[in-house]
């Protein structure tokens, strides 16, 4: 489903030595895989995320979704690919201020279906436990509610592709077990493809596969058994 061939992105910064922010990344993920991508701050995680969304190109190498090149692909049909084909969970801060959870989440079907985005996304909502703040300003959420608002704008289209990048950042680990509960489910029974970036080793513990990222450069990570006993939010 999504293939890395040997990727690479540098940075410079001032007239020092380049950055190897990507540094020779080849990785591969099967249709309805959930992958942990793990390392700390300044690993590189969160622009290995943003090639694969076709935010920046690569100083060389591939990305590869459905055996398509999205850097082949013209900036019209990259755009399309990101509206359709990918969901991206950011961070709660993303959320509009002042707007409406139900405003917040249909982001996406307002670009698609206008008329009936409302209608369209409630039931997502309500799955993810959200029925009775629908019409709560962002300001009026609590961080977990806000995000699986987050949650809901990913996957208002079903994408065949999430990208998540820290997702639970600013959550307490009682709430990220909740959230990445919730995206754990929802993704499986929609047979999405999942790669969530973290540098939480307890978050990584949701998924299938674990994948370090240290200094740009991509190493099989094992991590111990995951614990999912937490059970996702439903109200």
């Amino acid at each position: 489903m999504l293939e890395l061939r040997d990727l690479h992105k540098r940075y410079r910064v001032g007239g020092g030595e380049p950055i190897h922010a990507v540094d020779g990344v080849s990785l591969s993920i099967a249709a309805g895989e959930f992958v942990a991508l793990y390392g700390p701050s300044g690993s590189g995680k969160t622009t290995l995320l943003e090639l694969v969304a076709g935010l920046r190109r690569p100083d060389s190498g591939t990305v590869l979704v459905d055996g398509r090149d999205i850097f082949a692909m013209s900036e019209r049909q990259r755009e399309e690919y990101r509206l359709r084909r990918l969901g991206i969970v950011g961070q709660p801060q993303h959320l509009i201020p002042g707007a409406r959870a139900i405003e917040n989440a249909s982001l996406k079907l307002l670009l698609t279906s206008a008329r009936t985005a409302a209608r369209d996304i409630e039931p997502l909502l309500q799955r993810l436990g959200l029925g009775e703040r629908l019409h709560h300003r962002t300001e009026q959420l609590s961080m977990g509610e806000r995000q699986r608002v987050m949650l809901a704008r990913a996957l208002a289209l079903d994408p065949p592709l999430v990208l998540a990048d820290e997702p639970t950042g600013s959550l307490d680990s009682h709430r990220t077990a909740q959230v990445l509960a919730l995206l754990r489910e929802i993704c499986a029974e929609r047979a999405s493809t999942v790669l969530l970036a973290t540098h939480d080793p307890q978050a990584a513990l949701f998924a299938d596969r674990v994948c370090e990222l240290h200094d740009g450069r991509l190493h099989e990570h094992p991590l111990r058994e995951p614990e999912r006993d937490a059970e996702p939010v439903r109200g």
